[in-house]
């Protein structure tokens, strides 16, 4: 009997465990993925996917985060609103900063002037959009697997024990209460408490879980676009004021709000494998660089009644697509989307900006994406241009899908704990964050919480 089971080893889970070992309670974490050691994307060496399951690129040690760009965005209102569920949102920021430094994180910081602010507001301002600006820190692809491992080591000198390669596949309910997990081998794993931090990977098993138990949850919104990539000569004169700068638009045919998000300057575009259908993403490295860069263009979609199940519109556009690119990413041309025609391999092939992801469908993204998203797109990057002039160009590649899915927001007190006693609730996949600091946050959250319950 342990007195906390962990279910995920993302950046909540790691952030919880470090957490309750530093007081003392034994703690097990179970994550469906490989030790960071054994992660290790097969794509990189043949240049196609071979569908490995479970994916290293979105599960295992470190989480989905750790092959991602490596971005920490030190601002509590992005990647989720971490005001929402503590007055110490800033304080909690900069602890979740200092830990990250603790195990290798580069001490350099990047932070935009006043000035360079000023003139990227008022450039944004000019055409009907925002800017964001934020300290970030750049821990990169290829440094962040070593971050994680100094991590990973210290939690199991802490007596953390890591249950990996193994799927949690239901709950353990004793009356009205949670005491641990079962996983998809039969084997129990009995808890005093238990965290559900699956990343978002797991958003679907904690839908299985939410609608199995009666727990208390609201369906999130949804974002869904493209990965756009473009030569790193047009984004430079931004990126160099913010690594990963956030933009907002509305856009004036549906008043939809459209994003700019996680930006790889010199980076590449990579695929995401779910268990029924595909997506995109984009990491870079700092020791790694192509001649590109890619970033998410989304557009935030909320349904209401009778049809409010987000998730499940998501993985439909997700599944559609996965169909049409042959469960590769479809890629085109922005001049082909503008002229209503598909992209071919020698368009592709012809096309100045060369695409970094091969594994590739080429195609017509409209016919896999809904019209409102792919007029939103159309529209979001003319807005865009105006701030970044060439974004907009014929050369410019869209890969679809990319799609954030926030789960289903499950309803938490003030320590993180679910309407089941003993359940608690962090990360991604719990629809209370989304991205690395937010999650690490909420996992920190938890863990103080149950230790108040103690």
């Amino acid at each position: 009997m342990h007195d906390v089971v962990v279910v995920g080893a993302g950046p909540a889970g790691l952030f919880a465990a470090l957490e309750l070992s530093a007081h003392g309670k034994s703690v097990v974490v179970v994550d469906k993925g490989r030790d960071i050691s054994e992660r290790s994307c097969p794509m990189k060496k043949w240049g196609h996917c071979l569908h490995c399951d479970p994916c290293h690129i979105m599960c295992g040690m470190g989480g989905a985060g750790t092959y991602s760009d490596g971005i920490l965005n030190l601002h509590p209102a992005i990647g989720g609103d971490l005001t929402r569920l503590t007055d110490d949102a800033w304080s909690l920021v900069d602890e979740v900063d200092s830990v990250f430094l603790r195990y290798g994180a580069p001490v350099e910081i990047q932070e935009p002037t006043q000035s360079d602010v000023e003139d990227l507001s008022r450039r944004a301002a000019s055409v009907g959009a925002r800017f964001i600006a934020i300290k970030q820190r750049h821990m990169g692809s290829d440094r962040t697997p070593e971050i994680i491992r100094a991590f990973s080591a210290d939690l199991k000198r802490r007596g953390v024990r890591f249950v990996l390669n193994s799927s949690a596949a239901d709950l353990i309910i004793d009356g009205d209460a949670c005491i641990g997990v079962r996983l998809s081998d039969g084997r129990e794993i009995r808890a005093g408490s238990t965290l559900l931090a699956p990343g978002r990977i797991g958003a679907q098993w904690i839908g299985e879980m939410i609608d199995r138990y009666g727990i208390k949850a609201r369906y999130g919104p949804l974002d869904v676009g493209v990965r756009v990539e473009v030569p790193s000569i047009v984004m430079d004169p931004v990126t160099r004021i913010n690594r990963d700068p956030k933009f907002h638009i509305i856009t004036h045919r549906y008043d939809d709000f459209i994003r700019t998000f996680c930006t790889n300057p010199g980076g590449f575009v990579v695929k995401e494998e779910y268990r029924d259908f595909i997506a995109t993403n984009g990491h870079s490295m700092s020791g790694e660089r192509s001649e590109n860069t890619n970033f998410a263009f989304l557009v935030r979609l909320e349904l209401t009644k009778p049809i409010e199940n987000t998730t499940a519109y998501g993985i439909s556009i997700a599944k559609l697509v996965t169909t049409i690119g042959g469960r590769r990413p479809v890629i085109q041309r922005l001049g082909d989307l503008h002229r209503g025609r598909r992209s071919t391999e020698e368009r592709i092939a012809r096309n100045p900006v060369r695409n970094t992801l091969i594994d590739v469908t080429p195609g017509d993204i409209s016919m896999a994406l809904p019209h409102r998203i792919v007029m939103d797109v159309i529209e979001g990057l003319e807005i865009l241009n105006e701030i970044i002039p060439g974004v907009n160009a014929d050369s410019t590649l869209l890969y679809a899908p990319e799609i954030k899915f926030y789960a289903r927001e499950i309803s938490v007190d003030r320590d993180l704990q679910t309407s089941i006693p003993s359940l608690h609730a962090a990360g991604d996949g719990a629809g209370l964050s989304r991205g690395i600091v937010a999650a690490a946050a909420t996992g920190l959250l938890a863990a103080r919480g149950i230790l108040r319950g103690h």
